[in-house]
């Protein structure tokens, strides 16, 4: 029987640059495998196979997404083995611990031609360029709309009860915790549920609680609360010593938008676009935090405020988008310089080395 595929990012283009949440993630691995090589060196080609060899084999993995390019993933871990593999190349870079015992960098730029790159290197440092100057201006779009999304949230602030919002975590904590505690550590996973790519707003709320029986999908305007609700309950179950699954906003990394306590089956997001879901199976309850927590009528009262911050926020939200879609094209070129340069046969090699030494853990 096949394991079962986990889906989720660990990195994210956000409105505070790129955001990584990859040493967090590879927190706890006994082996990690770091593979290096400039695009187009067939990395995510690399991880991919070797995260379908394993599920085949009836192992729960999980595959890391690439917030750049919706075809690539970026790692793959196989919990039960305490191992992983992840591309270690800008902007992912990630320190290593214990060089040699823990993490081992692999190279693939050992199939790279570089006399065929050599000429190709002005093309090559002006696409590198151009990438470099279409993330940055992503980034600081993402921060301009960050600062409307401020604005917009404000006017909800003022309309908040606080002590309802406290209320309300109060009732949810003691419903989700009781009076249990477990006599062990608490082991906090900090991911991305989903990030700003060149296709849009990308999420895996589906496949993150498929196995979950009670959903509960929080419903709320900007600056409603969900975010610091979803930081305390995460907090008590971390004292109690339940394991949580803490994914955080991809567009403001300090703002959570999911916790997952899988001990208790039990998963609470931010249903709110762009991952809005409604309940579709039994066991889902929604959580609405209008005319509760925010006076009813508030959006009515403050209809043409919220209106400008809502185009204006949409607008600069689709043009972080398109530069990050520019970043795109430009990067699907400089793969195909890479790729003309590689021996891939080479690349097979290294990945059945990595494979072997894997199946030695198994």
């Amino acid at each position: 029987m096949a394991g079962k595929i986990i889906n989720y990012y660990a990195g994210g283009n956000t409105a505070r640059g790129f955001y990584s949440l990859y040493e967090e993630c590879l927190e706890g691995l006994d082996r990690v495998f770091i593979l290096k090589g400039g695009p187009g060196t067939g990395k995510s080609t690399l991880m991919k196979d070797i995260g379908t060899k394993w599920v085949e084999k009836g192992f729960d993995i999980e595959f890391l997404h690439c917030s750049s390019d919706n075809n690539s993933i970026d790692g793959v871990i196989i919990p039960n083995l305490k191992v992983g593999v992840v591309d270690g190349t800008a902007p992912h870079v990630i320190e290593p611990k214990a060089p040699g015992a823990v993490e081992e960098y692999v190279n693939l730029g050992e199939a790279l031609d570089s006399e065929k790159l050599a000429l190709q290197k002005d093309r090559i440092i002006d696409l590198t360029k151009q990438i470099s100057t279409a993330f940055n201006a992503a980034y600081s779009t993402f921060e301009e709309a960050l600062k409307i999304h401020d604005d917009w949230e404000k006017i909800y602030i003022d309309s908040m009860d606080f002590n309802e919002a406290n209320k309300l975590t109060e009732k949810l904590i003691e419903s989700f915790f009781e009076s249990m505690s477990l006599n062990k550590k608490s082991a906090i996973k900090h991911r991305f549920l989903g990030a700003a790519t060149p296709k849009g707003a990308i999420d895996f709320v589906p496949n993150l609680t498929e196995d979950i029986p009670k959903r509960f999908f929080l419903k709320g305007r900007p600056g409603s609360g969900k975010s610091t609700m979803l930081k305390k309950i995460a907090k008590e179950g971390e004292e109690r010593g339940f394991d949580v699954e803490i994914y955080h906003c991809g567009f403001d990394p300090y703002s959570l938008d999911m916790l997952i306590f899988r001990e208790l089956g039990i998963a609470i997001f931010d249903s709110t676009a762009p991952h809005e879901y409604f309940p579709s199976r039994q066991g889902d309850e929604i959580i609405d935090l209008y005319g509760t927590v925010i006076k009813a009528g508030t959006d009515e009262i403050f209809a043409d405020k919220i209106e400008v911050c809502s185009k204006k926020y949409k607008e600069k939200m689709s043009e972080a988008i398109s530069h990050l879609t520019e970043a795109k094209g430009l990067r699907d070129e400089l793969e195909s310089i890479y790729i003309d340069a590689m021996d891939f046969s080479v690349v097979t090699s290294l990945k059945e080395k990595i494979i072997e030494e894997i199946e030695k853990l198994s």
